[in-house]
């Protein structure tokens, strides 16, 4: 709380009108895109496991909400404290297995059990602020899910909210017996005669990743992370080939395709083995 506080003190003398002129230009728009780069940051340091480069992403990170909530309370609409008490309030009232345990009402014994009761406390705060008229539209089931997140991202929580009032595939193979069919509508639109209809390939394309989006969740696998981290390998594979390629005198863009694969293997290999 010591350090929590002194970060509090240097972010308003950063703001105040002795201050640093580029902090006391910031708006909260002007700082989304250094939001989302910490964000990307602390990913980053978590994926590679590297501790002292998550201590630091993480507290680059609470600085920008700091900021945020800074220049918030300059405009009278909330302060840092009030951003704290709200999550603490939620965090209490999503876990009555934890904090208000009720006469009667069963233990939650697993991961999945207590994902499904926080939906279920999610969709009951929902209708409770739409019968207080608080909202100016009423809120669906999805309609909290930030349009902003990254599209996988975001068709993995869709997912997420549906199967929470049980409206989900029966397992992971029937998601499977769906890809396949989204493949097939999709070869279809490539092997047909003449020019692609760009309009219908994107929409199955669409249907196609939505699918892979709930089979991994089906998984327990996060498909944003699950994709970044296959970037992360192919970038690092494909940094073998080109170094190989180099070493040996040729150019890529001279070389026939099954040199190229032949190339890759030995990256794959050289990656597997290191």
């Amino acid at each position: 709380m010591k350090e929590f506080d002194r970060l509090l003190e240097i972010v308003a003398a950063l703001r105040a009108p002795e201050g640093c002129p580029w902090d006391r230009e910031q708006t909260i728009d002007s700082l989304e895109p250094f939001v989302l780069e910490e964000t990307y940051e602390v990913l980053q340091a978590i994926d590679r496991h590297d501790h002292a480069a998550l201590c630091e992403e993480l507290g680059d990170f609470v600085f920008e909400a700091v900021f945020l909530a800074q220049l918030e309370s300059e405009g009278g609409h909330f302060t840092i404290a009030d951003s704290l008490k709200t999550i603490a309030d939620k965090l209490v009232r999503r876990h009555p297995h934890v904090f208000a345990r009720e006469a009667g009402e069963a233990p939650l014994d697993s991961a999945g059990q207590v994902r499904t009761r926080w939906e279920e406390i999610k969709s009951q705060e929902r209708r409770d602020t739409t019968a207080r008229g608080a909202s100016p539209e009423p809120k669906t089931l999805l309609s909290g899910i930030a349009p902003t997140l990254p599209a996988l991202l975001r068709a993995y929580h869709i997912g997420v909210r549906a199967a929470s009032v049980g409206f989900d595939w029966a397992g992971a193979g029937a998601i499977v017996d769906k890809i396949q069919e989204e493949v097939d509508e999709l070869r279809d639109v490539v092997e047909a005669h003449g020019a692609v209809d760009q309009g219908r390939a994107e929409e199955e394309m669409g249907d196609l990743l939505f699918s892979i989006a709930n089979l991994s969740r089906k998984l327990g696998i996060e498909p944003e992370t699950a994709l970044r981290k296959a970037n992360d390998k192919f970038t690092r594979r494909f940094g073998v080939l080109e170094v190989s390629v180099a070493d040996s005198g040729r150019a890529m863009k001279d070389m026939a395709l099954e040199e190229l694969e032949g190339e890759w293997q030995r990256a794959k290999s050289r990656d597997l083995t290191e």
